[in-house]
Formats: C-alpha cells, sequence, structure tokens
C-alpha cells in the first residue's frame, strides 16, 4: 500500500467511535479509504448504520494531521501494515465483522497454510497450569503450529516460551502500540519473539497501555486462531472475554478443566459446564476436534527399536496390525475403548513412531 493511501486508512482508524465494522462499509460504499473523505455526506449517509455524529468528524483535518504523524513512525521504525482487502492481511480475520481495517506487525510473522491456536488463561498462573501449558504446546510440536497469545504474566507468556523451546512460530497481540512493551519485564523475549513469530497490534504509537484495550486486544488474538485454548481462568476473567469472541466467530473453544473449589479452575469448569468449550485433558484431545493430520514431511518421527507400549496402546496396535487402515471410533469401539481416550493413545502412538494419522480420521500401524 503506498503511503499516500496509508495515510487514509490511518485518519478513518483515529475517528472516534467510528468502529472498525462502520469503516468497511464506508470504504466499500466510497470505493477506497481516500474516496470516503471525498465523497458528499449526504450519499454516506445512505449507508445502513452510519449516522450524522460519525460522518461531521470526517471533516476534522486532524485526523489526516494525526495520520501523517503516525506514518511518519510507521516509515521510521519499518512497521508492516496488513490492510483488511489485501492479500498479507490474515486470512481467519479477513471473516470477522469488527476485525480491523489495519493490523501492524513487527517481526516475522508468517500465517500461510499454518495451523494456528491462541493458547490464554489466568495471569496468576499455578504450577500445575503452568506445567500443563508446558506439555500442550511440546506435544503438539510435531504438527507446527503457531502459537497465539496475548503476551500477558502466567499462561500467555508461558505458552509463547513453550512455543520458543519447540522451536515453533508463535505471535503476541498487544494492547499497545509497537513503541512500548507491557509488561516491562517481558523486554527479555522480544527479540527471540520477532525472530521466530513477532507482534501484532491495531493500536497506534500514541496509544498508551490502558486495561480498558485488552478487550480489543482479544478479538485480534481470537480472530487469526481457528481455536482458542483457555488454561486456568476465575470466574470472570479476560480469557473468558476471549473465549466469548472465539465462539462468536464460530471458532472451536478447548478449556482445562480443573476441581470445583479451586478458584483457578472456576472459568474453565464454566466453560465447559455451559457447553461454551470442549474439555482440553491432553493434545489428543485438540488434535481429534481440528481434525488435525501429522504432516511427515514437516517433522517426521523417526520408529524406534523395541518400543515399550502401554497395556491398551498394545491392544490398539494388534488391532491395527490385523486390521489396516480403521477410523478412530471404531477403533474405539472394536477395542472398548472410550473414542477420546482411544485419540489420546493414537496420539501417544504416533509419536511413539508406531502408528501415523491419515485423511478421514484413520490411522494405521507403521
Amino acid at each position: 500500500m503506498q503511503s499516500s493511501d496509508l495515510q487514509y486508512v490511518l485518519a478513518l482508524q483515529h475517528i472516534p467511535n467510528l468502529g472498525d465494522a462502520s469503516a468497511k462499509k464506508l470504504i466499500r460504499f466510497a470505493g477506497s479509504p481516500e474516496a470516503v473523505f471525498k465523497e458528499k455526506l449526504s450519499s454516506l449517509l445512505k449507508i445502513d448504520g452510519i449516522g450524522k455524529i460519525k460522518l461531521q468528524e470526517l471533516q476534522d483535518p486532524q485526523h489526516l494531521k494525526a495520520a501523517e504523524k503516525e506514518l511518519l513512525f510507521i516509515e521510521k521504525n519499518r512497521v508492516e501494515c496488513f490492510y483488511f482487502k489485501e492479500e498479507e492481511y490474515p486470512e481467519k480475520l479477513k471473516h470477522c465483522l469488527d476485525g480491523p481495517i489495519l493490523l501492524f506487525q513487527k517481526g516475522r510473522v508468517d500465517l500461510k497454510q499454518k495451523k494456528i491456536i491462541s493458547i490464554v488463561g489466568t495471569r496468576n498462573a499455578t504450577n500445575h497450569g503452568i506445567s500443563f501449558c508446558e506439555e500442550l504446546v511440546e506435544r503438539l510440536a510435531p504438527l507446527d503450529p503457531v502459537i497465539v497469545s496475548g503476551f500477558a504474566y502466567g499462561i500467555d507468556i508461558t505458552a509463547q516460551r513453550a512455543a520458543l523451546k519447540n522451536d515453533l512460530q508463535t505471535i503476541g497481540c498487544l494492547a499497545h502500540g509497537l513503541n512500548q512493551i507491557y509488561p516491562k519485564v517481558h523486554n527479555r523475549y522480544v527479540r527471540e519473539i520477532e525472530e521466530n513469530g513477532g507482534f501484532l497490534t491495531d493500536f497506534w504509537s500514541t496509544d498508551v497501555f490502558d486495561r480498558n484495550n485488552f478487550l480489543k486486544r482479544n478479538r485480534i488474538i481470537a480472530g487469526i486462531s481457528e481455536a482458542t485454548v483457555v488454561i486456568e481462568s476465575a470466574e470472570k476473567g479476560g480469557s473468558l472475554v476471549t473465549a466469548d469472541i472465539a465462539n462468536s466467530y464460530n471458532r472451536e473453544v478447548f478449556a482445562v478443566p480443573g476441581r470445583p473449589g479451586d478458584s483457578q479452575s472456576k472459568g474453565c469448569n464454566m466453560l465447559i459446564k455451559s457447553q461454551q468449550a470442549h474439555v482440553l485433558t491432553d493434545a489428543a484431545d485438540l488434535v481429534y476436534i481440528l481434525n488435525w493430520q501429522l504432516d511427515e514431511k514437516l517433522k517426521p518421527v523417526q520408529k524406534q527399536l523395541f518400543v515399550e507400549l502401554e497395556e491398551e496402546e498394545q491392544k490398539l496396535y494388534g488391532y491395527l496390525k490385523e486390521n489396516g487402515k480403521e477410523q478412530l471410533d471404531l477403533i474405539a469401539l472394536n477395542c472398548s475403548i472410550p473414542t477420546f481416550k482411544a485419540a489420546t493413545l493414537l496420539l501417544n502412538m504416533e509419536l511413539k513412531g508406531v502408528v501415523r494419522p491419515l485423511p478421514g480420521k484413520l490411522f494405521e500401524a507403521v
């Protein structure tokens, strides 16, 4: 996008109370961001949901002046900009009505042909939550997913550090401009994340950190992902908001259950109880629901000699050896093992290199 065009997009973003959904309506009606500012107000008033108060702001020259200043910051700091009508804009976010008209990026973000999940949770994570999060990312690593989170304390940064540890791309969605980092203690992770993913935001360099920005930030976390995982949440919290947004986008939501009395499990238990999230007790639950298949070209699992199999794993392996390719549901039925448990066992066996998944939820012995 040329600088002149970008300035008009920025100017639209700068108008208070306009909102991304309304801005998209204006752009589609006028044909371009620049045309919006040159169109007659009488014509724009014909657009459903666009009122006089919003349109009066278009006449204020301060928005183009502010956009010019932000454009200088973008060019000076080599910030990449993704316009919602361009190919580089995250594909899944394009289908979100309130997705930002302009997204700013630093780093090496690559979302093409990628499995993308967001992992969020409480800032006051327990040792159990941290351990589960680290193990989940490690177990998913052979499928090479992109791990998205909010770069916050607790579960968020745990998920992103686990992604780096397992050589996975990770993206931090920020609730402020790219000229700052919150929390400051996480500055130590910035360079490594930028080299193995990066940061996304729709906030300007003039937008200081404000907790009220979290809601706006959370729609990006939910929007660019095909699934959102909640690991530990109190009865109220930002993670539940992200889950709610993900549900509104018709994305899959997973929650890790906990004991009824645990304060940091109340939110997850509520999501499961109200059927707003799938139960997640193992990486295999997510793999099964999303119908992910391991691409052996990415990270092949080498078959080990003298692999030790648990009793139920041996039962599944023997069945597949005798019957050849078979669907998960039939494997579970004929082996008298619950489907969710069979999925977990088969993923364990896949990582041991003794079975491989096939399209159509089929499995075969190696």
